[in-house]
């Protein structure tokens, strides 16, 4: 469904014969001011395991429609953007760090502007500092890589209202 809506182009590897092909160059961006507009979406915390097409089927009724998970989110990468399961995130930072539990950075909290979180996965107000600034506590390379797996798994949701006008818009951007 998502491909089936790209421009062909002529492929020649030897100048003489030309295949028609998808054009994968092709690319659509949301435009800021609908990306940031709360309204159009509903929060999701990605379940251990979930995948976009999983979520595609509870939240729209169609695993064909990941793809709208994945633009609204900005995903590029199916496999680096979206959140891992916990026994692929336990493989991945024993492979990543000889000591999983090993320090990965100190950090304080700032002493201005925003000094607290905005909810518990929220470390915006915490910055790196050297192990010998007063007050710094230490990261640990597990937590500060499951911070980054949390960041991940906050999704937007495109309220079904707006599915189908959404995937017009992107039909008639992508074929220009």
């Amino acid at each position: 469904m998502y491909f089936g809506n790209f421009r062909k182009i002529g492929y020649s590897l030897d100048k003489k014969y030309f295949k028609s092909v998808t054009d994968l160059m092709s690319r659509v961006k949301i435009r800021d001011g609908i990306l940031d507009n709360i309204t159009l979406y509903d929060k999701y915390d990605v379940k251990s395991g979930e995948t976009p097409e999983n979520i595609a089927f509870k939240h729209f009724g169609n695993p064909d429609l990941h793809w709208v998970i994945l633009l609204t989110n900005n995903i590029q990468d199916r496999y680096y953007d979206w959140p891992m399961s916990e026994s692929d995130f336990e493989l991945f930072i024993k492979d990543k760090y000889s000591n999983p539990d090993g320090i990965h950075h100190y950090e304080i909290t700032q002493s201005s502007g925003k000094q607290s979180g905005n909810g518990p996965d929220d470390y915006s107000h915490k910055i790196e500092v050297n192990s010998t600034v007063s007050g710094a506590t230490s990261v640990s390379n597990r937590e500060y890589e499951q911070r980054l797996q949390d960041k991940k798994r906050l999704i937007k949701l495109l309220d079904n209202r707006f599915v189908d006008s959404f995937i017009e818009e992107f039909i008639t951007l992508i074929r220009k």
